[in-house]
C-alpha cells in the first residue's frame, strides 16, 4: 500500500516537472519564433506575396534597417490596439528578414521638459517630418488630453533617411476627439503594410528610374498633373521633356508618359518616340480620340465631336492596340451637375466608372472615374501578349464614330436603361484600358528608306532587342488636376492642386455629399510601377481588408440580453465547475461502507 502511495507521488510530481519544463521551453521559443495561422476571409494578418518577396529579397538590405516608432506610454485603448497591431506587423517582418531590420517603440513624452521640447523640435522638422495629433478623450468622467507623435523614423546605414505618419496629424490648437478617430484608426490598420513597406522602399532605394512627361504636343501640363506627380517623385525622377527634333530627346528615360496630347506628331517626334520603344522603354498612352466644345454643350445643351488626328494612334496600332474614334456609354456611371435641370443631379453616361479586371494593376482598385472614354482593341501581333486592365459594365455600348453629345441624353434614357440587350452578358464589356507586352515590331520598319535606316548615325532598330511594353487608356485626363496658382514677387507663378484630391474625389460630389469614390491614384501609381518593373508593391497598396463596425441599432435592441449573457454565463459556468469538482473529490474520496 505504502509502495503504491509512493508512486502515486512519484508520477504525480515527475508528471508537474515535465508540465513545468515544456511550458518554459514554449516561452523561451515564443520569445524568438512569431508565427500566427490566419483564418479570416480576407486574410488581414497575413502579409502580402508581395511584401514577403520584398523582405526576403536580401539585396533590398544591404545595410542594417532601424525604425523608431513613437507611440509608446500610457495610451487610450483605440490607440494602443492600433500601437500591438504595428507591433505585429513589425515582428512579422522581422521573422523573415532577421537581425537586418530592429524596431523600438519610445515614448515621446518622457524625460524633462527640455528634452521632449527637443524632440518635438526633430520630429517635426518644420513640418516635414512626423506631425503631431492632439487627442481629447474621456476617461474617469473627466476631459483629459494627449499630444501623441503617431509616426516613425527610419535610420538607414546610421543615417536617418525617411519618416511615416501612421495616423493623421491636428491644427495647432484644434484638439481631435477619440471618437472621431475610430474609422482613422481603422483605416491607418488597413493601409498599414503598405505604409510601412513603401517607406521601407523609399529610404533604401538606391537610383530612381526616370519618367518624362512629354510636352509639345498640346499634353496636360505641369499644372495640371502636379498631384500625379506629386504621387511618382518619391519612387522616380520625374521631369518634361520636348523632343524638338533632337533624336536623343529620350535616351536617359526609363519611361514616357504622354497625357492628352491635341496636336499632330510630325514623324520625327514618331520616330523617336518609336525607338524609345524599340530600346525597351516603357510607354504610357493616355489619349483622348475625340474633342468636343465644353461650353457650347454647356450653353446650347448640345455639341458635335470631332476627331483629333494626333498620328498616334497609327504607331500604336503596329504595336497591338487599336483606339477608336467613339465615346463609350455606360450605366455603371458618376453623376453630372445639371444647374438649370429639376434634379440637379443626373447619371451622365459618359462619366464612365471604369472596372478593374484580375490584372496586377486594376486588382482590388476602386472602379476608374473615365470622362468621355473610347473604346480600345487588341490587334493581334506576333510574339505580343495583350491584357485588358479597365473595361465597362455588362451594360454599356459605343456611341458611333465622332457621335453628337446632348444633354438631353439623362431624360431620354429614363431610369434603368438598357444600352444593350442582355445587361448579364460579360461580352458586353469594353476595353478602355489595354495593355501589350513583348518584342515589337517599328513602326518605321520598311517605311523608310534604307539610305537613312543603314545609316549609322540613325541607330535605327527595325525589332525591340528586349521586351518591352505599351499601354493605352482611351482618355487622356484621368490624371488631371484641378489647381490654383500664387504668383510671387518676382512674376513667377507657382501651382498647387485644389484641397480635395480630385484623383479620388469629385469636389463638386463632396460639395453635395454624394459619397463616390474614385480609384484614379491607386490605379496610376501600380500601373506605372507595373510598368517600370516595381511589381512587389503593387498587390500591397491594392489589398483591401472588410471593415466590419458594429451594428449600433443591432447592439441598443439587444443591449440587455447581451447584458444578462455576459453577467450570467461566466458566473453560471464557475458554479457548475465548482459543483463538478465537487463530486468529483467526493466520489474518489469517499469512504467504503
Amino acid at each position: 500500500m505504502n509502495i503504491k502511495k509512493y508512486t502515486d507521488r512519484f508520477y504525480n510530481w515527475t508528471f508537474l516537472g515535465v508540465l513545468a519544463i515544456g511550458l518554459i521551453i514554449v516561452n523561451i521559443l515564443g520569445a524568438y519564433l512569431y508565427f500566427r495561422i490566419d483564418t479570416t476571409s480576407d486574410q488581414r494578418y497575413s502579409l502580402s506575396d508581395g511584401t514577403i518577396q520584398f523582405l526576403k529579397n536580401k539585396n533590398n538590405f544591404e545595410n542594417r534597417l532601424s525604425i523608431k516608432i513613437y507611440l509608446d506610454g500610457n495610451l487610450p485603448a483605440e490607440i494602443r490596439l492600433f500601437r500591438t497591431t504595428l507591433e505585429d506587423r513589425l515582428k512579422e517582418f522581422k521573422s523573415i528578414v532577421g537581425d537586418r531590420i530592429e524596431y523600438i517603440f519610445i515614448d515621446p513624452n518622457k524625460g524633462s521638459e527640455e528634452e521632449k521640447k527637443e524632440l518635438f523640435k526633430n520630429l517635426y522638422d518644420q513640418g516635414k517630418g512626423i506631425i503631431p495629433l492632439d487627442l481629447s478623450y474621456m476617461k474617469d468622467g473627466s476631459q483629459n488630453q494627449l499630444l501623441l507623435w503617431p509616426g516613425a523614423t527610419i535610420d538607414y546605414g546610421g543615417t536617418t533617411v525617411n519618416t511615416i505618419q501612421f495616423l493623421p496629424g491636428s491644427q495647432s490648437g484644434k484638439p481631435i476627439s477619440l471618437n472621431e478617430m475610430t474609422e482613422i484608426i481603422d483605416q491607418a490598420i488597413n493601409n498599414l503594410e503598405y505604409n510601412i513597406i513603401s517607406s521601407i522602399r523609399r529610404s533604401i532605394q538606391k537610383t530612381k528610374p526616370k519618367i518624362g512627361f512629354l510636352q509639345g504636343h498640346g499634353e496636360l501640363t505641369y499644372a495640371q498633373t502636379i498631384r500625379a506627380r506629386s504621387l511618382l517623385k518619391p519612387y522616380y525622377k520625374i521631369k518634361d521633356v520636348r523632343i524638338n527634333d533632337s533624336i536623343a530627346a529620350l535616351d536617359e528615360l526609363d519611361g514616357l508618359i504622354i497625357a492628352a496630347p491635341k496636336k499632330a506628331f510630325s514623324m520625327k517626334d514618331l520616330y523617336v518616340i518609336d525607338q524609345f520603344v524599340m530600346r525597351g522603354g516603357k510607354l504610357m498612352c493616355f489619349i483622348d480620340a475625340l474633342d468636343f466644345n465644353a461650353d457650347s454643350l454647356k450653353a446650347k445643351g448640345v455639341t458635335y465631336s470631332s476627331r483629333l488626328n494626333t498620328g498616334l494612334d497609327k504607331m500604336l496600332y503596329d504595336y497591338g492596340l487599336k483606339l477608336h474614334d467613339d465615346y463609350v456609354l455606360d450605366v455603371n456611371c458618376a453623376p453630372m451637375l445639371f444647374p438649370y435641370a429639376k434634379n440637379s443631379l443626373a447619371p451622365w453616361y459618359y462619366y464612365i466608372m471604369a472596372s478593374p479586371t484580375d490584372h496586377p494593376t486594376s486588382r482590388n482598385v476602386e472602379p476608374v472615374l473615365l470622362k468621355y472614354a473610347s473604346r480600345i482593341e487588341f490587334v493581334k501581333q506576333p510574339g505580343i501578349a495583350a491584357s485588358p486592365i479597365l473595361t465597362s459594365s455588362t451594360n454599356s455600348n459605343s456611341q458611333g464614330m465622332a457621335p453628337i453629345i446632348s444633354l438631353e441624353m439623362p431624360r431620354l434614357m429614363k431610369d434603368n436603361p438598357k444600352l444593350v440587350e442582355n445587361i448579364e452578358d460579360k461580352n458586353n464589356k469594353l476595353c478602355l484600358a489595354g495593355l501589350v507586352e513583348g518584342k515589337f515590331q517599328s513602326h518605321f520598319k520598311n517605311r523608310i528608306v534604307d539610305d537613312f535606316a543603314n545609316n549609322p548615325d540613325s541607330k535605327f532598330i527595325d525589332t525591340a532587342s528586349k521586351d518591352g511594353k505599351v499601354v493605352l487608356i482611351g482618355n487622356g485626363s484621368w490624371i488631371k488636376n484641378e489647381y490654383d496658382s500664387t504668383q510671387t514677387k518676382d512674376g513667377k507663378f507657382m501651382y498647387r492642386p485644389i484641397g480635395i484630391n480630385d484623383l479620388k474625389y469629385d469636389p463638386k460630389l463632396v460639395e453635395m455629399n454624394v459619397p463616390l469614390i474614385f480609384g484614379n491614384q491607386e490605379f496610376l501609381q501600380n500601373l506605372v510601377d507595373y510598368m517600370m518593373g516595381e511589381n512587389s508593391i503593387i498587390d500591397i497598396r491594392s489589398k483591401q481588408i472588410d471593415l466590419r463596425p458594429i451594428d449600433k441599432k443591432k447592439v441598443q435592441k439587444k443591449a440587455n440580453m447581451l447584458r444578462l449573457i455576459n453577467i450570467l454565463v461566466p458566473v453560471s459556468s464557475i458554479v457548475l465547475l465548482g459543483f463538478l469538482i465537487y463530486y468529483l473529490r467526493k466520489r474518489k474520496y469517499a469512504q467504503p461502507n
